[in-house]
């Protein structure tokens, strides 16, 4: 797992390296100064020697300006190597889910890869940098100091053979207590910001249902959770200060009475008493200082452990070793293909689908709700791969072709479409990034979003705000058609994308496609009939099962789900998905 991660920190090893070369600097800085400040009082002020005053006060000074130096260097390499690490951690993961399927995509909630992107990546990031400045910092500051201790006096140094493993062992002891509840943190964190992003992506239903005290409760709820549990988290660490409060104030009253007997004995100087009281606090600060590394490993395993799991998540969809960068025309064909979900065989969305699909075909498909239509088409782009059986475009299996090709072929228009914030540009340039302004009003014509562009001040210029909230249902669905359009793919297809439209403009649209571009192989998912009408076959999907495939001439004679729903339409009954 930490070879996984560290693996992010490629081109800033060398601010990595240099981080701890200095804390090293540092300490032994630090170190030589109390044995200077026993000298200065013992052979310079006692004896009032002026010489060894100002030598030593000359070693002091430089000692505390190189000691300054290097720590300012420290903090600015460990800074540079952590924030580095963060940001080459972030990219691997972003880049990482980018290859992902949506069947990998399904195993985790937008939040919690968004969780794990940010707070996840920051916990792992603090104690990458606490790892590599404060604990070398502490395990050294504790080696040197607890020597010099049995250099100046061997009896001071056996308090601390006491006390140290004794407040180590607590500290450990505490930190293992609190463990458990920044792990449950960390879990409640994906449940925030799920809340969060289904409050705001769906702020006008709850303001149009007035459900705004419905959503403050529930996120409140979750909040209370996140903070009871880092108030019991926190308040078992809190308890390290108590703890290190006990053990400084006993050993500083060891220290002084063992330290004062020994110079009534003559074993031991003023000055050397003053160094042992600094080595003193370096050495409980040290383990303090573990203590803290610890609580925060601690809190960053999670993280940690969550931020392998993307990394490690391998895409069930890739391309094989000889993948064909060409696909000769935009012929569909299904071939005993069953598919699930969860590769339960037992619960098939797809049960044994056999169709054949010309290339240039303009192909209808009609279902009720959870019938598997856009399952269906799904497949062919490999957004999904079949449970088994086999899905071929072109005349070749879909697996055979590069993820890159297949997918610049097949242009999908969905019924919920996403625009970017950008110019209506920018967006339609997703289709074809190389597009002319020529090509781009081609294909608003084909789509008939020129008729509400034109009328726009900036025209193709026109700014879309986030959430496209600025353009209506229909107009972001007309330029999600052109975006496709763009792209001149041999396949298209039309996951009722066409739903916010007024029936002339649908059919308008469907007679452009038709007459433009007859050799574009054309998948229609709709609820109305009267968009499917004119296609030369239609597929009537139920329960997973194609049910029937012929013309629409034949279906209204053959097909009883396909005669009641036109039936129904025509009584002005609207069938809802």
């Amino acid at each position: 797992m930490v070879k996984k991660i560290l693996k992010s920190v490629r081109e800033y090893k060398k601010a990595s390296i240099l981080t701890p070369v200095c804390m090293l600097g540092e300490v032994l800085m630090e170190v030589i100064i109390p044995i200077l400040m026993a000298k200065l009082l013992d052979s310079g002020i006692e004896t009032g020697n002026l010489n060894n005053i100002l030598s030593i006060g000359v070693l002091l000074v430089m000692c505390a300006i190189f000691s300054l130096c290097f720590g300012m260097l420290s903090g600015r390499f460990a800074s540079i190597a952590s924030n580095g690490f963060a940001k080459n951690l972030r990219h691997d993961l972003y880049y990482k889910v980018q290859d992902y399927s949506f069947k990998n995509i399904d195993k985790y909630s937008t939040s919690s890869i968004i969780t794990r992107l940010t707070t996840d990546v920051t916990n792992v990031q603090n104690a990458y940098q606490m790892i590599i400045r404060i604990a070398v910092r502490a395990p050294l500051m504790f080696v040197f100091s607890f020597l010099m201790v049995f250099i100046i006096n061997k009896k001071i140094s056996i308090v601390f053979l006491i006390v140290v493993p004794i407040l180590f062992g607590l500290l450990i002891l505490i930190a293992k207590i609190a463990h458990p509840y920044f792990e449950k943190v960390f879990k409640t964190y994906d449940e925030l910001n799920n809340v969060v992003k289904e409050n705001v992506g769906g702020i006008r239903v709850v303001k149009s249902y007035v459900r705004e005290d419905y959503e403050t409760k529930k996120f409140d709820k979750v909040s209370n959770k996140i903070y009871k549990l880092f108030t019991k988290a926190e308040k078992i660490v809190a308890s390290n200060s108590a703890l290190m409060d006990s053990a400084i104030y006993t050993t500083i009253l060891l220290v002084s009475y063992i330290g004062a007997r020994s110079i009534v004995n003559g074993n031991l100087t003023t000055g050397q008493l003053a160094s042992l009281f600094t080595y003193s606090m370096s050495i409980l600060t040290s383990l303090m200082m573990v203590s803290m590394i610890y609580v925060m490993i601690i809190i960053s395993l999670p993280s940690m452990k969550r931020v392998v799991e993307l990394l490690d998540e391998n895409p069930d969809i890739k391309d094989s070793d000889k993948v064909i960068d060409i696909i000769p025309n935009g012929s569909i064909e299904f071939k005993n293909v069953d598919f699930s979900y969860n590769n339960d065989k037992k619960k098939l969305a797809l049960n044994n689908i056999n169709i054949k699909i010309k290339s240039g075909e303009t192909i209808g498909i009609i279902g009720s709700t959870g019938s598997g239509k856009s399952t269906l088409v799904n497949l062919i782009p490999r957004l999904y791969d079949p449970t088994s059986g086999e899905v071929l475009v072109g005349g070749k299996n879909v697996k055979d072709y590069s993820l890159y090709a297949l997918r610049n072929e097949v242009s999908m228009v969905l019924q919920k479409n996403v625009l970017f914030s950008g110019t209506i540009r920018d967006n339609l340039c997703w289709g074809d990034a190389k597009a002319s302004d020529e090509e781009i009003n081609k294909a608003c014509d084909l789509a008939c979003a020129t008729e509400f562009i034109s009328k726009f001040e900036n025209g193709l210029d026109y700014y879309i705000e986030q959430g496209a909230t600025n353009v209506s249902g229909g107009q972001k669905q007309r330029l999600a058609i052109a975006r496709a359009l763009l792209k001149k793919p041999k396949i298209i297809i039309f996951d009722d994308s066409t739903s916010a439209c007024d029936t002339m403009t649908d059919a308008k649209i469907r007679n452009n496609l038709k007459t433009f571009m007859p050799d574009v192989t054309k998948l229609i998912i709709a609820q109305r009939i009267s968009s499917v009408e004119d296609a030369d076959k239609v597929i009537v999907i139920d329960e997973g099962k194609i049910v029937d495939f012929d013309t629409p001439e034949h279906l209204m004679k053959t097909s009883k789900i396909y005669k009641e729903i036109n039936d129904s339409q025509k009584k002005g009954v609207t069938l809802n998905e």
